[in-house]
Parts: structure tokens; sequence; C-alpha cells
């Protein structure tokens, strides 16, 4: 399936296609859009103002992917909780990881020639984060 967001990925958008690709559609591809530009009729929308996998209730769009497919695994959940303080105002802070999470995928970004190898990168990330997060939440 195709799926479509803006450029300029981010946090939230990297932490999305991650979960796509390990959890819902391992063979997806990938397409990026200027702010504003029209959706593609062939791609399935995210981390876009009013699409259903997107920012709703003060939380962000990977948090919408979690919800939608109830997907139980508490890491998956820890990581959403994480990528929503990262990405969105929050009047507490509680997750430690945020800012750094949030600085690294920037600097991917930064670093990267383009968003599909920012989203390369940006896995990497997540598999790690994912890796530390399932030691310290499952013992595993």
């Amino acid at each position: 399936m195709k799926w479509v967001a803006w450029e300029q990925v981010g946090v939230d958008r990297m932490g999305c296609a991650w979960l796509i690709r390990k959890r819902i559609d391992p063979e997806a591809i990938f397409e990026f859009i200027p702010r504003n530009a029209p959706v593609p009729a062939d791609a399935e929308p995210f981390d876009i103002p009013g699409v259903k996998f997107s920012h709703h209730g003060g939380h962000c769009s990977f948090h919408a992917f979690v919800q939608h497919y109830q997907l139980e695994d508490p890491v998956l959940h820890r990581i959403a909780r994480i990528i929503d303080e990262a990405d969105t105002i929050q009047a507490v802070c509680v997750e430690p990881a945020a800012p750094g999470l949030d600085l690294l995928c920037e600097g991917l970004r930064l670093t990267s020639d383009n968003d599909h190898e920012a989203l390369e990168r940006g896995a990497m990330l997540y598999d790690a984060l994912y890796a530390k997060l399932s030691e310290e939440l499952l013992g595993v």
C-alpha cells in the first residue's frame, strides 16, 4: 500500500513509518508531499491534519495508529507516550527520552539526502528504542 505524509519528516512521521513497516504493512511505500499539497487518491495519508492517522485529542499520529490497530504491545504504548511528549505540547514532562528522540530525529532529517533516507536511518533508531524499552518493560 502507498502511504503519504508531508515532506521534511520528524519524530512522529519517522515513528509512524517505522510502525507501519513493523506491524501494519511490511511492504509499505512512502511518498512525501509539500504541506498543503493535495493527497494522492491512491495513498493513505498520515500525520497530515484532518486525516484518520493524525493528531487527535492531544496525541500524536503514532498514537492514532496504535489505537486504530488495537496494538496491545506495552512497548509501543510507551513509544507513543514518548513521541507525544516530543511532538506535541505537554503540560507535564514525564518521558526523559522525548527531547533526545526529537533531537536525534531532527538531526537524521538534516543529515539525510531525502526523506526516504531519513526514514531508513530513523528505523534503526526506533529499533534500538524498542529493544531498550523491551528490556526495561518486559525483561526481554
